[in-house]
């Protein structure tokens, strides 16, 4: 064991003030809590207050009734800890059986872990005689949660911290430019060029007042010949900077549409490719803004204002060094407002930055709205929810504008002050000049030029000082993006690829655990299922039918076990290739917008229309099908509205069919259609589920009893595995389901669960 001392004691470790005074009249002199945990359930899972503190001493506890209790540290002395269903328990036992227990929401998780690692450690360092820490074990350093072994981050805290966009964000976007890198190339030497003819109306205007204007003012005639040459001058430079700019802008403008393309492309498929986990913490409508909205807005910064920004540089680059060239002095009193002009930038940028990050999430919100009433508009009219949903719309439209109101407040502060310091440097260079004219240091001509570099180099020093806002704009957007880019998948690719030549159907799930972040909802399953067998999955909602589908799938993957198909570990199957010999029927089943033709044929766009047909007879939907309008060529609608729930389940049934899978999925498939309709669909189940390993998860019992064996789920458990005969001889879990169903009961969580955990429930009960 490695010695080291006790790790410190999180910050606000105090217990709640309810239960202070209580436990402090019970500490011992010297005696400290390290960990403790507030129960907001009693035995019964009805709220009820309590507290379990972990001292260096021993273990104390309140129950809801008042009732403190003790115990020592010593060797047998173990705290167990499991949850189900959003409740979580903590166990007390030793050799001789359960001392106590205690319950508490989820929520609570987190204190609940720290407290039976502190627990576990206290009672090792009693029996050991010194302080220990476990190898495998590990704190959080911020929250003090426990770590399991082998992980560096904290799941909780990397998933609270909140990283704020930066500028430096925008160069990430070179991996998508890198590809159009020599155009670029042309844009900028274009751009180059184009600033530098915008600068030689100006210079030539110092020889027009200085050799033509003022000598004539002093009684010389004009040079019609220099005054051609002069003007001449003057329009070819303007002639020659329409074409550069044209010419710029239309090639950088080609790849900035490009590159906004390639990054839409590139955040879609890496979206494709994240497994159904992130999707589950994601909102739709905060998706769709990210993909359209935020590349919109970066391709216009890349498209227009990037290219200005970049020919404000070069302009007051080069003007700068005109200006030295010229007279030194007045170019550095005309320098004088850029130090004051940078500073406010600078103090600006970062609250515009996080301003710009917070006015996109809030957008979200109002987007989020949208695609939630919209494609639901169905049930806001049948339930006249219609004022509700416009309040809610109108609360998130009133946030956004608050979020806008405030950052505004800064970007209208900022804008005129920058312009009212370059009107004020103006005035300046006017001053100065004059004074220098007076003293005969410079001419009339000189002045005059200058005056025009500086009205320029001013318009650009303004117009750089409002980049900064659509900068921090595209800044935060491509923040946004690239979260969803730099999101690793929780369904990795394997490294090195196993590829299955054919597959026979084998499944196998060995020990097989999973959790949904601090909830266990698959515990310690162990099934095999043989090819071409017939398993049906029972149990009462929630007890982990669907999880152990989706892990069979791959939508998920275990965190403890294995799920092997003919042998090898799913994992070490490239995904796309394994889940082609997968077909899935689910109980809503989801048809895109287009054709009938179209959506059979998903799984496998290139196949003929006899093939589509093929499948729909063997689906039982060829009939119906055939009285649509356009047959086969019938849209379906915004997620199949035309068609009838029973329609879609068979053209589902029908996409299933077409990809002749080995391994086939029916969740709930007829659960939610009429008795007709579904005979209809158990026909085209009897045709789809021959000759392939078949899981079927069904709520009604009856539709099971032709499979071979079936397993009884409860708390994401294997109960029992039989045939229909065999579990209601055994009168255990089936057989109380069964019944229940005969009897028109809706079954509990309790009428499932083996006999040993009722009697204990009636007897907490009592």
């Amino acid at each position: 064991m490695k010695v080291e001392s006790l790790p410190p004691a999180p910050a606000g470790s105090l217990p709640p003030e309810t239960w202070r005074a209580g436990l402090d009249a019970r500490l011992a002199p010297g005696e400290c809590v390290l960990a403790w945990l507030e129960t907001d359930l009693d035995e019964r899972l009805q709220f009820a207050r309590g507290l379990l503190a972990v001292t260096d001493q021993r273990l104390l506890a309140v129950a809801p009734a008042g009732t403190w209790q003790e115990w020592s540290y010593r060797d047998a002395l173990e705290l167990l800890h499991h949850d189900h269903a959003g409740v979580g328990t903590l166990e007390l036992q030793d050799g001789t059986g359960r001392k106590a227990r205690w319950r508490y929401t989820l929520g609570r998780n987190v204190a609940a872990l720290r407290v039976i690692d502190e627990f576990e450690r206290q009672r090792d360092s009693h029996v050991c005689g010194h302080p220990v820490t476990r190898e495998a074990d590990g704190l959080c350093p911020r929250c003090k949660a426990p770590l399991e072994p082998g992980q560096e981050e904290c799941p909780i805290c990397t998933r609270e911290m909140h990283i704020p966009p930066s500028t430096w964000t925008l160069l990430r976007l070179w991996r998508f430019a890198r590809p159009y890198r020599w155009r670029l190339l042309a844009g900028f030497l274009l751009t180059l060029a184009a600033t530098a003819a915008t600068l030689v109306p100006p210079y030539m205007t110092m020889p027009l007042m200085d050799n033509v204007l003022i000598p004539y003012q002093n009684g010389r005639p004009i040079d019609t010949g220099l005054v051609a040459l002069y003007l001449g001058g003057l329009f070819a430079a303007a002639i020659f900077a329409w074409v550069l700019g044209w010419a710029r802008s239309y090639i950088l403008a080609l790849v900035s549409e490009r590159i906004g393309a390639d990054l839409r492309t590139a955040t879609f498929e890496h979206l494709l490719k994240l497994s159904l986990e992130y999707f589950g913490g994601k909102r739709t409508g905060d998706l769709m803004a990210r993909i359209g909205s935020e590349t919109d807005r970066i391709n216009i910064f890349l498209s227009l204002h990037l290219l200005d920004f970049a020919n404000d540089v070069l302009m007051i680059g080069m003007t700068s060094l005109i200006l030295v060239s010229i007279n030194p002095w007045l170019a550095l009193v005309t320098l004088l407002p850029l130090p004051l002009i940078a500073w406010l930038i600078h103090v600006v940028r970062d609250r515009l930055r996080t301003g710009f990050e917070k006015v996109d999430r809030i957008w979200a919100e109002v987007t989020n709205v949208l695609a939630d009433t919209i494609p639901g508009i169905r049930v806001v009219k049948a339930f006249a929810q219609e004022k509700r949903e416009t309040q809610r719309f109108r609360a998130a439209n009133h946030h956004n504008l608050q979020v806008n109101d405030r950052v505004n407040r800064v970007w209208s502060l900022f804008s005129p002050t920058v312009t009212l310091l370059t009107e004020v440097g103006l005035l300046v260079v006017w001053a100065f000049g004059i004074w220098q004219v007076s003293r005969d240091e410079i001419t009339v001509g000189v002045l005059t030029a200058f005056l025009a570099y500086i009205s320029r180099f001013y318009l650009r020093l303004d117009s750089m000082s409002r980049i900064v806002s659509v900068t921090q704009k595209a800044a935060a957007g491509a923040k946004r993006i690239f979260d969803i880019l730099d999101h690793v998948s929780s369904v990795p690719e394997p490294l090195s690829p196993v590829h299955l030549e054919q597959v026979q159907g084998r499944i196998e799930l060995r020990d097989v655990g999973f959790r949904y972040g601090n909830r266990a909802v698959i515990r310690s399953v162990d099934l095999t299922i043989h090819p071409g067998e017939l398993i049906g999955l029972v149990g009462h909602s929630g007890s982990g039918k669907s999880t152990l589908v989706n892990l069979m799938c791959r939508f998920y993957d275990v965190t403890e076990g294995s799920v092997l198909v003919d042998g090898t570990d799913v994992r070490s199957l490239p995904v796309a290739e394994f889940r082609r010999h997968i077909g899935l029927v689910l109980q809503e089943p989801f048809l895109f917008f287009g054709t009938i033709a179209e959506n059979i044929a998903y799984g496998q766009p290139d196949a003929t229309r006899a093939e589509i047909i093929a499948a729909a007879r063997a689906a039982h939907a060829h009939e119906f099908i055939l009285r649509l309008p356009h047959g086969y060529d019938s849209l379906v609608g915004e997620r199949g509205q035309g068609l009838s729930g029973g329609e879609r389940q068979r053209i589902s049934i029908a996409r299933a069919l077409l990809i002749d899978p080995r391994i086939l999925i029916l969740d709930e498939a007829t659960s939610s259609v009429d008795t007709e309709t579904e005979k209809e669909i158990q026909k085209a189940l009897d045709n789809l589920v021959q000759g392939r390993t078949t899981i079927a998860i069904a709520h009604r019992l009856s539709t099971l009893r032709k499979a071979d064996r079936l397993v009884v789920m409860d708390r994401g458990q294997i109960v029992e595995v039989g045939n229909h005969e065999q579990l209601m001889a055994r009168e255990g879990a089936y057989f109380r389901l069964y019944q229940a169903q005969a009897r028109n009961v809706d079954v509990d969580a309790e009428d499932v669960r083996p006999p040993s955990a009722v009697h204990e429930t009636k007897e907490i009960a009592a």
